[in-house]
């Protein structure tokens, strides 16, 4: 079946450079961009066009590191550096998630929020159960969200409700894996919490798992100052971070390591080597005042960069106000370099928090021949009107505007 949609398209095929067309024609076969156009050929004569008008027709974010577990408490407790807000907020949060009513009420809210805000690609933390686990991944099966899902392991450093024995972790991980193949959008992360949280035998377990099944992982990495410290303490045979997950298969192109704050230059030389992505939750980094990551550094050195929330150390769901936070924080960090590092734009920070994202689902940037559409449609018609479509995108990101998300599309399918 073919639609076609009319509006001021704005996509980020690469880092830093809008792709435009005012007006232009998104041209779908069965949900799928076959064409993108500026003027509509004879050949479509006939075809209904959804008509938008002035409004923004651009892609949809990815976020890709958040903790569903941790949507009840958002906003709370953020006067606390990491590993203290971790026991005294997070992990007790997370524990209620055991009660499969709280999860559902909680999770169906959660996705339904998502879609809202045009997030359509996720890669996000469950908590440690397993029937909380496959509740979020039906929930946001149902509200129209692609991506992944990992059921947390943790069996250690997590206090008495929301800890694992290793047995019992490697059990439930194992059957959880079974009971989750039959959702078609939304897919298997391995989830070791962070290296504190894991035994090396749980490590180990999940490494040898990650390479028989070829599953993608999700971790934490160099966020705190404290919690390299704690890391070094467990793991004296690494010299850095990165290699107690690099020792038990953990650290590949299929791997994405949220906040990568205090990654010195030979850390990012290893992920560039392996091809891991840096997830950068800028919100996070400093409601928890865990620092300001070397994003640029990053970017210029080669490392495969996209963005995440990161609730509840970040305070909003919102991907335009994760965008403003990760351009404000590259101008902090700019200051912080002594003015030798440039600061993202507009349309740097944009890249990131689409493109950049969905590459990690092996995607192609901006609105790309052959994908499925991942789109939102914006409309800012109640506001004093701008000359071009890049400073309303601007806008779009640094102004908060009610109902600016008029319709959304996940894998081809609208949503919203």
């Amino acid at each position: 079946m073919t639609t076609i949609l009319k509006g001021v398209l704005v996509s980020a095929p690469s880092l830093g450079e809008l792709e435009i067309h005012a007006p232009g024609y998104l041209v779908l076969e069965d949900g799928v961009v076959s064409e993108v156009l500026d003027v509509l050929p004879q050949r479509y004569a006939g075809v209904f066009v959804e008509d938008f008008g002035n409004r923004l027709i651009s892609q949809s974010f990815t976020d890709l590191h958040l903790h569903a577990p941790q949507y009840p408490m958002l906003g709370t407790g953020l006067d606390l550096p990491l590993l203290d807000w971790l026991n005294a907020y997070a992990f007790p949060t997370e524990a209620r998630f055991a009660d499969e009513d709280y999860a559902r009420e909680m999770y169906c809210k959660l996705a339904s929020e998502l879609i809202r805000n045009g997030t359509t690609r996720v890669c996000m933390f469950s908590s440690l159960h397993r029937k909380a686990t496959l509740i979020l991944m039906e929930e946001l099966e149902k509200a129209g969200l692609t991506g992944f899902v990992g059921k947390v392991n943790m069996d250690r450093n997590g206090g008495k409700n929301l800890q694992e024995t290793t047995e019992e972790s490697m059990q439930e991980t194992l059957r959880w894996l079974e009971e989750c193949q039959d959702f078609p959008h939304i897919k298997p992360v391995l989830t070791p919490r962070f290296t504190p949280s894991c035994s090396d035998e749980l490590m180990a377990f999940l490494g040898k798992l990650a390479v028989e099944r070829g599953l993608p992982v999700q971790s934490h990495l160099s966020e705190n100052t404290a919690e390299l410290e704690l890391v070094r303490q467990l793991h004296p045979d690494c010299a850095q971070y990165w290699e107690t997950y690099a020792k038990y298969g953990l650290w590949t192109e299929q791997t994405a390591m949220a906040h990568c704050v205090w990654s010195d230059e030979r850390e990012r030389a290893a992920m560039r080597k392996a091809g891991v992505t840096a997830v950068h939750c800028a919100d996070s980094n400093l409601n928890l005042c865990s620092g300001v990551s070397p994003v640029r550094a990053l970017l210029n050195e080669g490392v495969k960069v996209a963005l995440g929330s990161d609730v509840a150390g970040g305070d909003t769901l919102s991907m335009f106000d994760v965008v403003a936070s990760t351009i404000r924080a590259s101008k902090a960090r700019r200051i912080l370099d002594d003015w030798k590092t440039d600061f993202l734009t507009s349309a740097e920070g944009w890249y990131l928090g689409t493109s950049a994202g969905a590459a990690f689902f092996g995607a192609k940037p901006g609105f790309a021949i052959g994908e499925p559409l991942h789109a939102l449609v914006l409309d800012d018609g109640a506001l004093p009107p701008l000359s071009t479509p890049e400073e309303r995108l601007s806008r779009f990101i640094t102004r908060r505007q009610d109902g600016a998300v008029r319709a959304v599309w996940s894998d081809g399918r609208r949503v919203l």
